[in-house]
């Protein structure tokens, strides 16, 4: 019968590594507390540490992508204003109707 694979969320992973890196407890005994194999425990540990250095550098991309967005959400809400306006204009402005139903 062949084993089904387990999957771990990732909160419950970094607060295993996170146990492992403070000392709280070792790697045999937060193993075998969570039945969960050493080289397994070895790799999310190499996982985080591979990526701790990305936590205190700020993303250039990510500070122009929000402002971009932020200019765009203005240009939608201006033109969508703008429409409103033209809609109520055309309404008041506009002629009788012709045979079809139209505004010639």
């Amino acid at each position: 019968m062949p084993r089904t694979r387990r999957s771990f969320p990732d909160q419950f992973k970094a607060q295993i590594v996170l146990d492992l890196l403070t000392g709280a407890a070792s790697q045999a005994e937060l193993c075998r507390k969570h039945n969960i194999h050493p080289q397994l425990l070895g790799r999310w540990k190499a996982t985080v540490l591979e990526g701790v250095h990305t936590l205190f550098q700020d993303d250039p991309q990510a500070s122009q992508d929000h402002l971009r967005i932020a200019e765009l959400e203005q240009l939608v809400g201006r033109q969508a204003y703008e429409l409103e306006i033209l809609k109520k204009a055309s309404r008041m402005l506009g002629g009788p109707p012709s045979s079809n139903g139209r505004l010639s």
